[in-house]
């Protein structure tokens, strides 16, 4: 089964050089009374002007990606963390059970474009940290890279059964589904940027994501496209109470 997320379940917010377009997956499955798909609470995707402070603020039982593709951020955290945050080095923050940090962009920089991730933990309060990764190469070109996930095969650990996975595929390059981590695994594919057709039942623009239950569909680049992939495991637990991951609904 696919079912396609357009940009019109989106919720916009603009705040001075701060601009936000949150991403609730479970929206477009009303009947599951979740905000949330699983283990995936929400997907920030977020365009910052140069020199924008956000400043220090709480997180609890949140597993935060901070995976950007434009501009650079100073991160500075409540574990005592500075650390500057770009194309090429990720976060992941495990909020456990208290977190704060507060972020600025680089005055002299790019706009910062990127993803602000959050997902559930396993359980709740758990013990605070951070993790950063430094890419070897900006882009993936047409292979499924591991970014983060449970599991030690992943440069950043996520503790609650979800993986994540990027790629760039090349305008004119096909691509299919890796192979799932677990048994009972959905998949999200979000195109951050670009166009994709899903063999012939779709086409996702920027933004756009498919979340994919059963079918193992194979994907057409119309023009060069950048792609986050979210793996999730349908029978695992997860903790729904996340200050930020957690369910609306609750």
């Amino acid at each position: 089964m696919l079912t396609k997320i357009d940009n019109t379940i989106k919720y916009g917010k603009q705040r001075g050089g701060f601009g936000i377009q949150i991403l609730y997956p479970g929206l477009v499955k009303p009947e599951l009374n979740d905000s949330g798909f699983s283990t995936i609470g929400r997907i920030d995707h977020t365009r910052i002007t140069p020199g924008t402070i956000i400043p220090m603020h709480p997180h609890k039982d949140d597993e935060i990606l901070t995976y950007l593709r434009s501009g650079k951020v100073k991160h500075k955290d409540s574990e005592g963390h500075i650390e500057t945050i770009s194309n090429q080095r990720l976060m992941m923050m495990n909020a456990g059970s208290s977190f704060y940090h507060q972020e600025r962009t680089l005055k002299e920089d790019d706009i910062l474009e990127g993803l602000q991730i959050f997902l559930r933990p396993q359980v709740e309060g758990l013990k605070p940290k951070v993790q950063f990764h430094r890419l070897q190469n900006t882009y993936s070109i047409n292979q499924w890279r591991k970014i983060a996930g449970k599991s030690e095969a992943y440069p950043m650990q996520i503790r609650s059964n979800t993986w994540l996975m990027d790629l760039r595929l090349e305008k004119g390059k096909e691509i299919s589904l890796p192979n799932p981590p677990a048994e009972s695994c959905v998949f999200l594919f979000y195109v951050f940027d670009g166009k994709i057709e899903v063999e012939n039942k779709m086409t996702l623009e920027t933004g756009e994501s498919v979340l994919i239950e059963s079918d193992r569909p194979k994907f057409f680049a119309d023009e060069t496209s950048d792609i986050l992939l979210f793996i999730t495991q349908l029978d695992a637990p997860y903790f729904e109470g996340g200050m930020y991951s957690g369910n609306l609904h609750h």
